[in-house]
């Protein structure tokens, strides 16, 4: 009995050593996918996985990094958006957790309330065809469109059949859009370029996309990778109590945590 114990204690030790050997680099975008991943990397830490953050101004290159290789994971995209880069690239990734789920909110500088909206105002969206079809079914929960419902998820202005206000489309890179706010009547942010900008989703919004929203955002590797032992390490660290914890406590409901593990 007290070799097998001490056979096991040897192989956890070994293991161990082993894992504490692995460094691996994590994609992230600023904001709260940022923010949460510092805290992860000290959770993972203790568990002997050394991550390296790398942090990414657009949504476009961490997937294109973690393809190449560059990256061993990422952590700033929805699985709506994955799936659209998977089938437009051909790349070979695979989602093996979840992590939170960021709110698009509509914001505006000049309104107040979307009723206010005069007919053929200007509203911005993501210019990426992901989160352009998340915006406009932001808008249609609002009542202000109506998006053909044989689009799904993959909605652009084109699958628009109803809009009384006539209201004008801008697409612009996600991450401009905090500064459309000043030459558009409204536009739809993602909550890391929200935050970024100084604007709270909860407060500064004058409309919110619903809890139920299918767009909650996952951890990526490549599909080789999927079952690395490093892998289960750093799903175990980012869905740990302490980072539940802080995401409650920091962002007070404006982020949410959607910790499970994908099938």
């Amino acid at each position: 009995m007290l070799k097998l114990t001490a056979a096991a204690v040897l192989a956890t030790a070994l293991t161990g050593q082993a894992l504490a050997n692995e460094k691996i680099k994590i994609g992230v975008t600023p904001g709260a996918h940022e923010e949460v991943m510092e805290q992860v990397v000290k959770v993972a830490a203790e568990k002997g996985l050394d991550i390296e953050i790398i942090s990414f101004s657009d949504y476009v290159i961490p997937n294109q990094a973690l393809d190449d290789g560059d990256l061993q994971a990422n952590s700033f995209q929805h699985k709506p958006y994955l799936d659209n880069q998977i089938k437009d690239r051909g790349y070979d990734l695979s989602v093996v957790g979840y992590n939170i789920l960021t709110p698009m909110g509509i914001y505006s500088d000049k309104i107040k309330d979307l009723s206010e909206l005069k007919d053929g105002a200007e509203v911005g969206i993501p210019n990426d065809p992901t989160n352009g079809g998340r915006a406009l079914l932001v808008l249609q929960s609002e009542g202000l469109i109506k998006v053909d419902p044989a689009a799904g998820l993959s909605v652009s202005p084109l699958d628009v059949i109803e809009n009384p206000k006539n209201i004008k489309f801008v697409e612009l890179d996600a991450a401009q859009l905090p500064r459309s706010l000043a030459d558009l009547d409204a536009s739809a942010i993602n909550t890391n370029y929200a935050l970024e900008a100084g604007l709270n989703p909860i407060k500064d919004s004058i409309a919110i996309e619903g809890n139920d929203s299918p767009y909650a955002n996952v951890i990526v590797t490549r599909t080789q990778d999927k079952d690395a032992p490093w892998v289960k390490t750093l799903v175990e660290a980012y869905h740990d109590d302490s980072i539940r914890e802080f995401i409650e406590t920091k962002y007070e409901g404006s982020v949410l945590p959607v910790f499970k593990i994908s099938e």
